[in-house]
């Protein structure tokens, strides 16, 4: 970290499983680096805790930022081959974001992360609000780019959100910051504001992508 150019940003990036009676839930995808082993460091570290990746059912993507969308496919190492990191699980995405990152590749976006989420017949492109399987709830928010996603599930007991980057750090919540690198930090912030009062009423647990100090709370 050291090394890293001057001037450049730190962020902790922190996939989340939750599992249900129904589901092996992950929300995004992460960075999609491999340990020394050449093994999958989201792999190795579903493993460490006793799951199976192929036991993950859905995979839920906020938005598509290479930071959250570096996992969804990995290359082989020694063929090249690239495949789908949860192939056996369905991804579900925004469509217009889909369509947003291969407008944009480049900076932000990687096409050739995610063009398989094009092909693969295990993926549900989603728009604007919905639900999934009747307690897995999604909200088309925009702020940080256009076509960002949260996700809210409710399983009857307990009800976890996780907001991507609209809502990525506990003290982002608890300030009124808008961030330059959002795509609309203001709307971002009246976001932050409006869902952090939701889930006080509503008892949400808050996962926090950029947080690892913090991972999950509950306001």
């Amino acid at each position: 970290m050291q090394d890293r150019p001057h001037g450049s940003l730190l962020v902790e990036i922190q996939p989340f499983l939750v599992i249900t009676d129904r589901d092996y839930i992950l929300f995004d995808a992460g960075l999609g680096f491999r340990n020394e082993d050449g093994v999958l460091q989201i792999h190795q570290h579903l493993i460490d805790h006793g799951v199976n990746p192929m036991e993950i059912t859905k995979v839920l993507m906020s938005h598509l930022h290479k930071d959250h969308s570096g996992g969804v496919s990995a290359a082989d190492p020694i063929t090249g081959e690239r495949t789908l990191t949860f192939p056996n699980a369905t991804y579900y995405v925004n469509n217009e974001e889909m369509l947003y990152a291969m407008e944009h590749a480049g900076k932000s976006y990687l096409s050739e992360d995610i063009i398989l989420l094009q092909q693969r017949d295990n993926v549900v492109f989603t728009t604007g609000n919905g639900s999934i399987d009747g307690y897995i709830h999604y909200e088309l928010t925009g702020g940080h780019c256009p076509y960002h996603q949260v996700f809210l599930i409710d399983d009857g007991e307990d009800k976890v959100f996780f907001g991507g980057d609209v809502a990525p750090q506990i003290s982002q919540m608890k300030s009124r910051f808008v961030a330059k690198y959002d795509y609309d930090g203001k709307r971002s912030m009246e976001l932050r504001q409006e869902f952090m009062e939701r889930g006080k009423q509503e008892g949400w647990t808050f996962l926090f992508y950029h947080d690892t100090k913090e991972p999950f709370a509950r306001f």
